[in-house]
């Protein structure tokens, strides 16, 4: 190689642009369209191995073999839900875990993602929760998730390639604390030349670090914003979620008011309910106070998540009943809100079970 910095960024080699590639294989003293066809290889083919990209010379994929990583992680396994989802079990190289979930829905199909191994945040709800922060991952194991699920679809399913793919940063981790290398693995999943995944495509999912939020909403090309939310004051925040004590409600909605968005866009907040916690008539009142700044530019709208039990884990979701009538109350004054159903919570991949568990489910 032809300099430590491009040894270093052949170790991410799935972390790579094609612009970057076609630099890379330049440095090598090769044309730089040998780039665009590793990248094309890797991204449109999903080739596995450099083995398998007939169009490079032989010395070329015997030295790309030899030098770069093209499979930063390694499966431990797949859980297949009777809804369709799948989630994977990957470990990565220096053996901590990581898991993406595949959530099929009527001809489209979203994959969660995980940003970190493990998660600092701390969420007491949350099964991620209790692993604490193993480590960031690199831009090329977040884009080799997408890449490997994609794969075994196609190659090893022999199922037809989705026709649109959505991704989801809600997997193991807080995005915002892993802010360049996420970034970075979405400019490539975006990549013309590849996948081509655009970012209204995107949703990236934050417990609230009110810097990055803003730094997000300065970034030209961004992905779609979604604020784990879970209780609109800061006594019953703090206790949920640590990170309010940090960054409470009020520096929180300020960030989401100054948030740019592109007609019609509004930020999500997603807000798990728990019996007898925060799913009371007055905590949707306050719900509705707090997001009413929010709702007069028509910027928000409320995903409602019961929560997916977890052992361990001392909450449980409330009664259908008590949900209807806390979406109601947020509906009747014309707050768009959803209830989210559960995906794939008997193999542990629905929201707030992912605790890299190596059976089908943690119960």
């Amino acid at each position: 190689m032809s300099s430590a910095a491009t040894v270093a960024a052949n170790q991410d080699m799935l972390g790579q642009t094609c612009q970057q590639m076609c630099a890379l294989m330049a440095e090598r003293g090769l044309p730089a369209y040998r780039g665009r066809q590793l990248f094309q290889a890797l991204h449109r083919q999903l080739v596995e191995t450099p083995e398998e990209i007939s169009v490079l010379p032989r010395a070329v994929r015997t030295e790309l073999a030899a030098e770069a990583s093209l499979q930063p992680l390694s499966l431990a396994g797949i859980f297949e839900s009777l809804d369709g989802t799948r989630r994977y079990l990957f470990k990565v190289h220096d053996g901590y875990s990581i898991e993406t979930v595949w959530i099929p829905d009527r001809g489209r199909v979203t994959l969660c993602l995980s940003s970190q191994a493990g998660c600092p945040m701390r969420c007491a709800f949350c099964a991620t929760a209790t692993l604490g922060l193993q480590r960031n991952l690199t831009a090329g194991e977040i884009v080799a998730q997408v890449l490997y699920v994609l794969r075994d679809t196609v190659r090893q399913r022999q199922q037809p390639r989705p026709a649109a793919v959505n991704l989801v940063l809600m997997g193991m981790g807080e995005p915002l604390l892993n802010y360049d290398h996420v970034l970075h693995a979405l400019r490539v999943l975006a990549d013309p030349e590849g996948l081509h995944i655009v970012p209204r495509r995107v949703t990236l999912s934050t417990v609230g670090i009110v810097p990055r939020i803003i730094a997000l909403g300065r970034e030209p090309d961004r992905p779609r914003l979604a604020v784990s939310l879970t209780a609109a004051t800061d006594e019953l925040r703090a206790r949920l979620m640590p990170v309010n004590l940090t960054y409470p409600l009020e520096a929180l909605r300020e960030a989401c008011l100054a948030f740019p968005r592109h007609p019609g866009e509004r930020i999500t907040f997603e807000y798990v309910l728990l019996d007898g916690v925060n799913d009371s008539e007055d905590q949707a009142r306050a719900l509705l106070r707090w997001l009413a700044p929010l709702r007069a530019q028509e910027a928000a709208k409320v995903n409602l998540i019961p929560h997916n039990p977890v052992p361990g884990i001392p909450f449980r979701p409330p009664k259908l009943e008590r949900v209807l009538r806390f979406q109601a109350l947020l509906r009747a004054k014309g707050l768009p809100t959803y209830l989210r159903r559960p995906r794939g919570q008997d193999i542990s991949a629905a929201c707030g079970m992912l605790a890299a568990t190596s059976g089908p489910s943690a119960s």
